[in-house]
């Protein structure tokens, strides 16, 4: 059903940016954030003071909204009538090509625990110092 001619009940049920969505989508026209934000006052019926108070919460939803997208000459517009292509620096590649040959060296997991118990194992040898020590009370310790 277009946006437009819902009754205000039903559009009192959707969000600003439900309302903005289907507006940009029927119209297939990107829109500044006051005229799409009056554009969704104007349907809800609410009066120009609440509008500018308003608008600032409207914009910061439309920000985090993934549906939108703010185009250069600072209208919105839906992010599936634009095809988005990375740029990639040709620094970039080259962190991307020089960090793909620092690869971790080969091997499992349970190898590298086994070479970590060999080391305890070699440490019996240092128990063998601790036989001689003796425990000390705090009263002892001020003598």
């Amino acid at each position: 059903m277009n946006i437009r001619q819902m009754p205000l009940e039903e559009l009192e049920l959707l969000s600003y940016t439900d309302i903005a969505y289907e507006l940009l989508k029927l119209d297939k026209k990107p829109k500044t954030t006051p005229v799409l934000f009056g554009e969704v006052c104007k349907l809800l019926e609410i009066g120009e003071d609440a509008m500018y108070e308003m608008i600032g919460d409207f914009y910061t939803t439309l920000t985090t909204d993934k549906r939108f997208i703010l185009l250069e000459s600072a209208e919105w517009d839906l992010k599936e009538f634009h095809i988005v292509k990375p740029i990639v620096d040709e620094e970039d590649e080259e962190e991307t090509e020089e960090s793909d040959e620092h690869e971790e060296p080969e091997g499992t997991e349970d190898e590298a625990v086994l070479s970590e118990e060999d080391n305890y194992e070699d440490s019996d040898d240092d128990m063998d110092d601790l036989d001689d020590l003796a425990i000390v009370s705090e009263e002892e310790m001020e003598e």
